[in-house]
């Protein structure tokens, strides 16, 4: 058997969540290490459209709900971080725009949408026009409003690439994860390959896997949900670049649109939005791909396709259970003895989800330890691949 490992914090799941919270709690003093047992990124996190969202998309039914009030800081935190001065330094990952934005397709009902949420919203949201609107929307046949976001969006893999940078030595691989418990039957840490891993807390923010790890504990709670989604991915030539939600009659966007480099040089626009959610997870592939097709050429028409490359990608959200499926209103932690188990529920909410590790461990008096053994050599995880790197 291998020798026994100590640190401060063991954290399971190298997603954006995992990697902020280990990135934070380094720079903090804390030893740490993150056990992945796929490649990083690779579960929900390189899979998301990398929009880190203020709120406005869950205040277009004209009043602000639980989730837009806990996310309305986060566009800042992220902007100051991406600047090299926030919480973390990431420097250097790239933005793909530094706005999202509202689109209406210039229905009534789209258009009153759009005004609603733009008095909601406690940030500025600016309507845009001419020269100002996105690319793909500057063409003499476009009709309706547009509403630039205090938003922005990332080019996930990038911020991955420098989360792994800003874990040092804390990375270790491996594939089978099961838990350690003292000579009490208390968990104590996790041992990894045969490996044991004392820590004096264990954080799991795993995504999906964690509902593997808890039952491995013998816990039953924190439940767990899956809200799928089937999202749609379109290559070709002529796409120009588009970061927006395109507004409908209800209180959730119709088509959200963000775009991300192929690696030949074309644009890739990914899809989600009401196209992917209920009726878009019933559909086939290939009735998908035709659901997507008859949305563009309506609310895109001056956009040549036939040459186009279409894919689709089913996801499956994890998120703590709630009733009827809803969407969590913010990132989610609970305790169990030395175990803390947390969803952030989306990207943009990584920075609230160790917010509420780091009360916890404050709040019992964890506390960095004053000396860190040095570790041995251990297996890396790998790099995951964004699905338009995998599916074209």
């Amino acid at each position: 058997m291998s020798s026994t490992l100590s640190t401060d914090i063991l954290i399971a799941g190298g997603g954006i969540a995992g990697l902020w919270l280990n990135a934070r709690l380094r720079r903090l003093g804390y030893s740490t290490l993150l056990v992945e047992h796929e490649a990083l990124g690779g579960g929900q996190s390189l899979k998301s459209q990398g929009i880190i969202h203020g709120g406005t998309k869950y205040a277009l039914g004209g009043s602000l709900t639980g989730s837009s009030e806990a996310i309305a800081d986060m566009p800042r935190r992220w902007r100051e971080a991406l600047a090299g001065h926030g919480e973390l330094d990431l420097a250097g990952v790239h933005l793909l725009c530094e706005a999202h934005y509202l689109w209406s397709p210039g229905t009534l009902a789209g258009n009153l949408t759009g005004f609603f949420a733009s008095k909601a919203m406690r940030g500025r949201v600016d309507q845009v026009k001419g020269e100002a609107l996105p690319a793909a929307l500057q063409d003499e046949r476009f009709r309706g409003k547009v509403y630039r976001l205090a938003e922005l969006v990332l080019d996930v893999p990038s911020l991955i690439r420098r989360l792994q940078v800003l874990a040092g030595d804390s990375l270790l691989a491996g594939k089978q994860v099961e838990p350690l418990h003292d000579a009490q039957g208390e968990l104590c840490g996790l041992q990894v390959d045969g490996r044991p891993i004392e820590a004096r807390r264990v954080v799991l923010c795993a995504g999906a896997g964690n509902a593997g790890l808890l039952a491995r504990c013998g816990l039953a709670e924190p439940a767990q949900q899956l809200r799928a989604l089937h999202m749609v991915l379109v290559k070709s030539a002529s796409l120009r670049p588009l970061y927006a939600h395109c507004l409908g009659a209800g209180t959730k966007p119709r088509l959200t649109i963000t775009t991300h480099p192929a690696d030949d040089g074309q644009w890739v626009w990914y899809l989600g939005g009401h196209l992917a959610e209920a009726e878009g997870v019933a559909r086939d592939e290939a009735a998908q791909i035709k659901a997507a097709q008859r949305e563009l050429a309506e609310l895109l028409p001056w956009i040549d396709l036939r040459d186009a490359q279409w894919r689709t990608l089913r996801i499956d959200r994890a998120e703590p259970a709630q009733s009827g499926l809803v969407r969590p209103d913010n990132a989610f932690l609970t305790r169990q003895g030395r175990l803390l188990v947390g969803w952030p529920t989306k990207l943009a909410l990584a920075p609230d989800l160790s917010d509420r590790v780091l009360a916890s461990l404050r709040a019992e008096g964890i506390e960095p330890s004053p000396s860190h053994a040095p570790r041995p050599a251990l297996p890396q995880p790998a790099l995951g691949l964004a699905p338009w790197q995998e599916l074209f």
